[in-house]
């Protein structure tokens, strides 16, 4: 496959015909603890996930944590200049590791209960009283538990399972289509992570259809084209899938001559006159593509190169199997991740991080909370509602609470589907396909 488009890439992973089974979608897999304990233990456990970014472990001595479920996974930079993941916990009394988020210039850890000290690699270096260990000494000798780790899109990613596949195979074209937006080089300039009240599955759910678009973010169809007919939806054999908005024209649904903000800000930024098309609007996504390919480079938007013209307008959505979504654009692009609750399944915590590329001479960008300058973003955390999620999000999340309490009424059996939300059904059915063992 390695002469192969992007494109031909996605056609050659495509699910074929007749792939839904029509598993029924029922209330209790978005309350039952017995359920939610399942998908740990064949799902979350058993799936690549992504831990940081890779510039928060550019240099050795760096260290980050990050939590899922009731796991603290540790990874660092160590001196030989490999980048490893680990069970965050001391092997000798069970105690975390390591408590920060985040750590820099580091040589040692050291746990707090009785000191044992650990280098990078996840060796122990240091115990106090070693001669009084009847079965030898653990220096040299005991490890941090290890786990699958590695590096792709200037993401960390790390997988529990001890036979995991290797990264690049089990993302499959995912991970062509972040190379083709050379999102090593990206910075994350928006940090969120949100509790909510409702089950990890209601928030990612809506990340894998579009059909709530028209009620909840009508002001998008001014610059996407929201219309089903004209979406493309890919559904891959490895559980991840992708939705294809066109991007740059109103929405074929509304009958819209005119130019609409934001729109009109576009074409202005690459030379273009709205006016120019008023009466023409659906030909403003060609004339985009076409400023961005003949200017962006000599005005800083290297990235552009390896990017096919309809990535250049278009709004591609990843989702990744089980609970990552990646909405991509040319200038910028979320990850929007529910992680189960660790206790209890009627809650989550819901990330949402925005990436844009370093672009010469340009020191501030439009994110979904507002300006933000182009450098590494702080981590910030709360209860939903307490703060934004980001517009779009907001409105996301203002049908979550209601649909969790209505998912337990006895008038509701099952999703009555449209073909547009087939990716929701696919969801469903390989997490089945993980906890039967069918995958």
């Amino acid at each position: 496959m390695g002469n192969l488009s992007i494109q031909e890439k996605f056609e050659r992973e495509l699910v074929k015909g007749g792939f839904l089974r029509g598993d029924p979608i029922t209330g209790d897999r978005y309350y039952s603890r017995e359920f939610a304990q399942k998908e740990w233990d064949h799902v979350f456990t058993r799936t690549w996930q992504i831990g940081g970014m890779a510039a928060q472990l550019a240099k050795p001595g760096s260290v980050i944590t990050y939590e899922i479920g009731n796991e603290s996974i540790l990874m660092t930079h160590a001196e030989d200049g490999k980048i490893r993941a680990f069970f965050n916990v001391c092997p000798h009394r069970g105690n975390r590791l390591v408590a920060e988020e985040e750590r820099c210039g580091t040589k040692r850890m050291v746990c707090a209960y009785h000191s044992w000290t650990f280098s990078l690699d996840g060796v122990v270096r240091h115990v106090r009283d070693a001669e009084d260990y009847p079965q030898g000494s653990p220096i040299g000798k005991l490890k941090l538990e290890e786990i699958s780790c590695d590096v792709l899109g200037g993401l960390v990613w790390f997988n529990m399972d001890p036979n995991a596949r290797p990264l690049r195979e089990s993302l499959g074209v995912v991970a062509d289509h972040l190379d083709a937006y050379q999102t090593d080089k990206w910075v994350r300039v928006m940090w969120l992570t949100g509790k909510v009240d409702c089950n990890w599955k209601i928030i990612h759910d809506n990340f894998n259809e579009a059909y709530h678009v028209l009620s909840l973010h009508r002001e998008l169809g001014t610059f996407i084209d929201d219309a089903y007919q004209n979406t493309d939806y890919d559904i891959y054999e490895t559980g991840h899938n992708r939705m294809r908005m066109k991007g740059c024209l109103p929405s074929s649904s509304s009958r819209v001559g005119e130019v609409q903000a934001p729109l009109d800000a576009i074409l202005r930024q690459w030379d273009l006159d709205p006016a120019d098309f008023n009466g023409r609007v659906r030909e403003a996504r060609a004339a985009v593509q076409q400023q961005k390919r003949k200017l962006g480079a000599e005005r800083g938007y290297h990235h552009y190169e390896k990017l096919s013209d309809d990535q250049l307008t278009d709004y591609h959505h990843i989702t990744v199997f089980p609970n990552i979504s990646l909405t991509m654009s040319a200038d910028g692009y979320q990850v929007l991740r529910p992680q189960p609750h660790p206790t209890d399944p009627e809650q989550c915590l819901f990330d949402h991080w925005f990436m844009v590329p370093v672009v010469d001479g340009v020191a501030e960008v439009e994110t979904p909370r507002g300006t933000r300058k182009i450098e590494p973003a702080p981590h910030e955390t709360f209860l939903h509602g307490d703060a934004s999620m980001g517009f779009v999000a907001d409105q996301d999340l203002s049908v979550a609470i209601a649909q969790q309490r209505g998912l337990h009424s006895r008038g509701y059996k099952d999703s009555y589907l449209t073909g547009q939300e087939d990716r929701v059904r696919r969801l469903h059915e390989v997490i089945n396909d993980h906890i039967e063992g069918r995958r």
